[in-house]
């Protein structure tokens, strides 16, 4: 993880966190669409898709947000448990999939008790990545499946240099229109958060996803992360 001096770690990172996700619940699907162009609409349904579970698995959302992800799992027909621990998420969600607010690092679930996990954007805003893989793995079934979207920089060097300029110049300036500057603010430089891809991998293989694998999506703006766990 970044050790950036103006980066919050630990408590006092997850404190901010929560206060900036409350702050922001109101408008922030409304961002969300227009910041990626909607793009995070097939980014989300790509991933359902590519969970490849049977009609009716049982799939935990984990920081849920508005229930976004929740509706796209209901949509394909699996029954979706929402959890975050922004209460002004939970409040501000349009879903009909039950939500719990929970720690995504003590998940109030029994061992072995669902089929698939996901996550949309939220990898870096977790305190402890190790420590959530080992809790999903923990509650998954085996032959369960994990689908985390996050952010993520294009390879290719002319696309990174437009991206770059985007999410960090761009969309502050959409986020303090809309929204809450600050928070919009702080988002870009959160990226510095996420590990290396052979980090995060590794860090799945260790915990039992031994397929574990990263796609780029819409030329590398957003990565997939995909993994089987082992019986």
């Amino acid at each position: 993880m970044s050790s950036s001096d103006d980066l919050p770690q630990g408590e006092e990172k997850a404190a901010i966190v929560e206060q900036m996700f409350d702050q922001i619940a109101p408008r922030y699907d409304l961002v969300n669409r227009l910041m990626t162009f909607r793009m995070d609409v097939g980014w989300r349904r790509h991933t359902v898709r590519s969970l490849g579970l049977p009609t009716g698995s049982t799939v935990l959302d984990l920081a849920c947000g508005t229930g976004d992800f929740c509706n796209d799992l209901l949509r394909y027909k699996h029954e979706p448990i929402g959890m975050d621990f922004s209460a002004g998420m939970l409040g501000a969600a349009n879903t009909d999939a039950p939500l719990v607010r929970a720690d995504a690092l003590c998940l109030p679930v029994a061992d072995n008790q669902v089929d698939g996990v996901t996550c949309g954007f939220a990898l870096r805003n977790f305190t402890n990545l190790p420590d959530f893989f080992e809790e999903i793995a923990r509650v998954l079934r085996p032959g369960g499946r994990i689908g985390l979207l996050d952010v993520s920089e294009p390879s290719n060097s002319l696309l990174r240099a437009g991206h770059n300029i985007y999410f960090g110049k761009v969309v502050p300036k959409i986020g303090a229109l809309l929204s809450d500057s600050g928070a919009y603010r702080y988002l870009p430089k959160s990226v510095e958060y996420l590990p290396s891809t052979e980090e995060l991998l590794a860090g799945l293989t260790r915990v039992g996803f031994a397929d574990g694998s990263r796609t780029e999506l819409s030329g590398g703006i957003t990565q997939l992360f995909l993994g089987t766990l082992e019986p």
